[in-house]
């Protein structure tokens, strides 16, 4: 008879597994702080240009900054489900991990688990060198920040997980998907300008997207020195809305994939 009891201990070793392959692979933890570090050293010298030459800008000198670190917070939260489950697919160890008593939603834990940790990592790292080289500490939002930050992995893990539904159901081939599906939506984020910028039709796309709402309410922080609980009540519903699409997609691509007898013939 099969274990249908949650099991943390089984959660524990799936994100256990994943921790020791980053340990012996210091290339892995590298990658995970080099892009997030570039982006921040780039954007941190337009920052400075800015400053210089647009009124706007002169307000804050972080909003840029804080636009392109919280912004790889969306990027990597994604981007950490999406990698670390296809980790699985390229080894060829999803047939060995599901014989085993792990459960999906274990696995789909587990995945949430080993993208914050990445996330946390990359971040971490690029915030911290922004300090001295920058004189700009993102930490100085305070406790908004938090909610910023879990808003935007929290999106990141709902993309994440259809992403690798998807590529489960369709194979290797449908990888691209996982380096190409935030892209898609930047635009509408309002990451570097208001909503108000985008055109009229458009702009209720993007009011249905959790990151438009945190990034409209880190803009008002730092140039009106206020926390907006509209936009930050607006993104947590949406995220509850998507993480549950994201988690229900999953699990209904996982199954279709087992009957199918996908998990142990993942290819093109």
């Amino acid at each position: 008879m099969q274990d249908i009891h949650f099991s943390p201990r089984r959660i524990g070793a799936v994100t256990l597994r994943h921790l020791y392959l980053m340990r012996s692979s210091w290339p892995r933890v590298l990658e995970m702080v080099y892009w997030p570090t570039v982006q921040m050293i780039l954007w941190g010298f337009i920052t400075l240009f800015l400053q210089d030459n647009s009124s706007y800008i002169a307000q804050a000198s972080g909003v840029l900054l804080s636009g392109v670190l919280l912004w790889d917070v969306l990027f990597r939260g994604q981007l950490g489900i999406a990698l670390v489950f296809m980790e699985e697919m390229w080894s060829r160890n999803l047939g060995h991990l599901f014989v085993s008593p792990l459960r999906p939603y274990e696995m789909v834990a587990s995945l949430l688990f080993m993208s914050l940790i990445r996330t946390l990592i990359g971040i971490g790292g690029a915030t911290l060198i922004a300090i001295p080289l920058f004189q700009y500490n993102i930490y100085d939002m305070g406790l908004p920040l938090i909610a910023f930050f879990l808003n935007l992995i929290i999106m990141g893990w709902a993309i994440g997980l259809i992403v690798s539904g998807i590529v489960l159901r369709y194979g290797m081939g449908a990888e691209s998907i996982a380096w190409v599906s935030v892209f898609a939506i930047q635009p509408l984020c309002a990451i570097y300008y208001p909503v108000a910028t985008l055109p009229d039709w458009l702009q209720p796309v993007a009011l249905a997207l959790p990151a438009s709402h945190v990034f409209e309410g880190m803009r008002e922080l730092l140039l009106q020195h206020s926390f907006n609980t509209g936009h930050m009540v607006w993104a947590v519903l949406l995220n509850i809305l998507y993480l549950g699409i994201g988690i229900a997609v999953f699990l209904g691509y996982f199954q279709a994939a087992r009957r199918k007898g996908l998990l142990l013939q993942v290819g093109e």
